[in-house]
């Protein structure tokens, strides 16, 4: 008689339950159907070698694995302790009374170690929904898994001890994670802070403006005026991840196997920096087997792309799409799926090859001409996308060696957070809108009025700096969070000037 286990396939970010039929009837030879690929038909040599190696015997008869539904691809490893279970179970090795009420997930070494999965909190959040009584994995994602509760999570670490839960009754110790406690733990444990930076107010303040509104912004200055070194605070002065954000991060991670076995939560909002050498599958997701890219792995959270223009124009171009939609769609002929991909996009470049044009102490060596090609490389689509251009200049001896301290990342932080507040009230009847920088065209006719004076600073400021008709809408928007940051209803000038301000790229002959 046919004995049912139950796995779990991860596609995007969600799971779909697997049953894992096993037939043992007389004659030879062991098949695995249901659509398996290689790593899964390969799967019968690894369990029989971990069955031997815990003290069980492998049957020497014709091995029937039904994979269902069978019209769904089964990839990976994974399924190596779902179906060893069932085998021993249609064998009589182990009873089969309790095994269809646990989701049993691992990969099987030959000695019978288990060895961790992907995507382990998708699988749990599933079973939750399926009301299976608890999920069987490796010890590595236990902590992982455990923070969906009301279900038994239990981690093993060889398949010896999975015999003894189902045969003797011997079961491993629950793991259980507080994810409240987990949570309200780390949410403010960064280990850099703005305090650390001298000098450079007027950088900190455009960060400030786009933490405040959710805007994209781009550096641009020479090599060691501290780009980088800005950009990797920027999460410390962003709002915390609220609990739903925390899960739907972890989730994403949990996928791509970016936990490690001491996670159980991502509370901090992620900061990932991809190098210029980057390929646009690794960058967006996919691949044979989709994965998620980077832009999904930095939602909720920064991606940084330091050195823009080095980056392959293929590359930044597919970025275009999800920097408008906030997800990105990997389609193959047999399935479709979709990863979330909300994240501020931060730029560093230097203005020249040379990276000295516009330097205040040092010489541009680039020919006439190269600067202009040099800007070129970051497309007109891309860079209207990006909010805040802001020109970062060195720091003197003065700055550096002086004693004052500068402003800690939670003072910046708690200025954020009301600016938020008051987005949030703005755009509660607006689905899918949580900040300013996420406005359409139309919104940002009704919300971002300014008055006559306003108006005529505007006009002022587009004839006589050059600015490009794509900067009207960006300037309304980055004005707007400036008059959120200081708590104001109304646009005024002094916010419209300094929204003005962050437009450097747009003015003609910016590049000589």
């Amino acid at each position: 008689m046919p004995v049912k286990t139950y796995g779990s396939a991860v596609y995007g970010v969600e799971a779909i339950n697997i049953t894992v039929e096993v037939n043992i009837t007389s004659g030879s030879k062991y098949f695995v159907v249901g659509l398996p690929d290689n790593a899964v038909k390969e799967s019968i040599l690894r369990i029989e070698s971990a069955v031997t190696s815990s003290g069980c015997r492998m049957p020497r008869q014709k091995i029937v694995v039904n994979m269902a539904p069978a019209d769904i691809r089964k990839e990976g490893s994974a399924y190596d302790l779902t179906i060893a279970t069932g085998i021993l179970a249609a064998s009589n090795q182990i009873p089969s009374e309790e095994i269809g009420h646990y989701l049993i997930m691992g990969e099987l070494s030959l000695d019978g170690e288990v060895k961790p999965i992907k995507g382990a909190l998708p699988i749990a959040i599933q079973a939750k929904k399926e009301k299976f009584k608890g999920f069987i994995l490796p010890l590595q994602n236990a902590r992982e898994a455990a923070i969906v509760s009301d279900i038994e999570i239990y981690g093993i670490s060889h398949v010896r001890e999975l015999i003894d839960f189902f045969g003797k009754g011997i079961k491993p110790e629950l793991t259980i994670v507080d994810t409240r406690d987990e949570f309200y733990h780390a949410i403010n444990d960064y280990d850099a802070d703005f305090a650390d930076v001298k000098g450079q107010e007027n950088i900190k303040r455009s960060l400030e403006i786009a933490a405040a509104g959710g805007h994209n912004a781009i550096l641009i200055g020479p090599p060691g005026a501290g780009k980088t070194m800005l950009a990797k605070r920027l999460p410390t002065i962003m709002p915390p991840l609220n609990l739903y954000e925390a899960l739907e991060t972890t989730k994403i991670h949990s996928v791509a196997g970016k936990l490690s076995a001491s996670d159980a939560l991502i509370t901090r909002r992620p900061f990932r920096s991809p190098h210029h050498t980057v390929s646009d599958v690794a960058l967006v997701g996919g691949g044979t087997n989709p994965q998620p890219g980077e832009i999904s792995l930095a939602h909720n959270g920064v991606l940084f792309l330091d050195e823009l223009p080095e980056f392959k124009r293929s590359v930044l171009e597919v970025m275009r799409q999800p920097l408008e939609e906030r997800r990105v769609t990997i389609a193959r002929a047999r399935m479709s799926v979709d990863y979330p991909a909300s994240f501020m996009l931060i730029a560093a470049m230097n203005p020249c090859p040379c990276g000295y044009y516009n330097h205040p102490e040092k010489e541009c060596v680039c020919g006439p001409g190269v600067v202009q090609k040099y800007l070129s490389k970051v497309s007109g689509p891309l860079l209207d996308r990006i909010d805040l251009h802001v020109e970062v200049t060195p720091v003197n001896f003065d700055e550096l060696a002086s004693e004052r301290k500068s402003e800690k990342s939670e003072v910046i932080r708690q200025r954020v957070i009301e600016a938020r507040l008051m987005q949030e009230k703005r755009f509660e009847d607006h689905e899918n809108i949580y900040c300013n920088a996420q406005m359409s065209p139309q919104m940002v006719r009704v919300i971002c009025k300014i008055n006559d004076a306003g108006q005529l600073l505007l006009k002022r400021a587009m004839e006589k700096l050059g600015l490009s008709a794509r900067a009207y809408d960006r300037i309304l928007k980055v004005a707007r969070t400036i008059a959120d940051l200081s708590q104001s209803e109304e646009i005024g000038l002094e916010h419209l000037a300094e929204a003005i301000h962050f437009r450097s790229l747009d003015r003609e002959n910016w590049a000589g």
